[in-house]
């Protein structure tokens, strides 16, 4: 059994890390309410953004936007992996970043090539030890996504999908479901699919429906600036939607570090006790025996 010199040290240094985790615990709680409400703020305006650019797709215009044409054959992929830049959050990074190594594996063994544009230091630093090509990336974001700061990194891929480099276009990232649940998710990018052409303009019926707009001043500079805005809108949700999930996260795991710190100061106060106990008691032995040997 160890001195009980040595056990107080341990429950001293318990309690210390108790006392980061719970600060940490409530540093999370705030940093996800933040969180929250920026991304709720961004749903409504990445709704109706991803219903306007479904309607152009099935509109009848003379000029149809690269992001908006369906490849004959994909040869190439481009993907977007959103992950955090600080750990201590749970299983958040290693779920999304689990879910995208699967899907690459098997994009790899129908022989088609990968590029991989990372958004967050965790993504970077796993794509960097399993060898991916890396084509660019952004760290260092902080607490609140800059829009400006995304799409330099983003550009990279969205630029290889208008100039035959990529055949299509993922994002991988957590999307937040509530406080005790965030879900990895991976979507297609680009080109706009006919899923979510289908879930933006409703039924069936809906669809047989055929759109059309008076440009001004015309077609090509109005549909080229909405499908930016309309993929700048995506992956700034996207982002939005990881770091609420990173945060609440966060907040979870550093809860259960504090309940099992003090799970452990319990066990070794118990364990302390017994070894004070057990020393009291041989003192007292020894007392007696020396008495009744005099």
């Amino acid at each position: 059994m160890a001195g009980s010199r040595e056990i107080r040290n341990k429950i001293k240094s318990v309690k210390n890390t108790q006392k980061i985790t719970r600060a940490m615990e409530m540093v999370a709680a705030s940093k996800m309410r933040k969180a929250q409400d920026r991304m709720k703020k961004a749903r409504p305006y990445g709704e109706k953004i991803r219903n306007v650019a479904a309607h152009m797709s099935r509109a009848n215009t003379e000029y149809r936007h690269p992001f908006l044409i369906e490849r004959d054959t994909v040869k190439r992929i481009g993907i977007i992996v959103v992950t955090s830049d600080k750990g201590l959050c749970g299983g958040l990074n290693t779920n999304v970043l689990r879910k995208t190594l699967s899907q690459m594996r098997l994009w790899s063994n129908e022989g088609e090539e990968i590029e991989v544009c990372c958004i967050g230091n965790k993504g970077l630093g796993f794509m960097s030890r399993i060898g991916a090509n890396i084509t660019s990336q952004v760290v260092g974001l902080g607490d609140t996504p800059d829009i400006v700061r995304l799409i330099g990194a983003v550009k990279v891929v969205l630029d290889g999908y208008t100039y035959d480099k990529f055949d299509r276009v993922y994002i991988f990232y957590n999307r937040f479901i509530n406080t005790m649940k965030q879900q990895p998710v991976m979507e297609q990018l680009l080109p706009l699919t006919d899923e979510l052409i289908k879930s933006e303009t409703g039924s069936d019926e809906k669809q047989k429906v055929s759109w059309d707009y008076i440009y001004e001043p015309e077609a090509k500079s109005v549909i080229d600036d909405i499908m930016v805005r309309y993929v700048e809108a995506l992956i700034y949700q996207a982002v939005a939607e990881n770091m609420a999930s990173e945060q609440s996260a966060r907040m979870v795991a550093m809860k259960a570090a504090s309940d099992n710190a003090g799970n452990v100061i319990d066990e070794l106060t118990l364990i302390y006790n017994k070894s004070r106990q057990a020393a009291i008691t041989k003192e007292l032995s020894e007392i007696v025996g020396g008495a009744a040997a005099v």
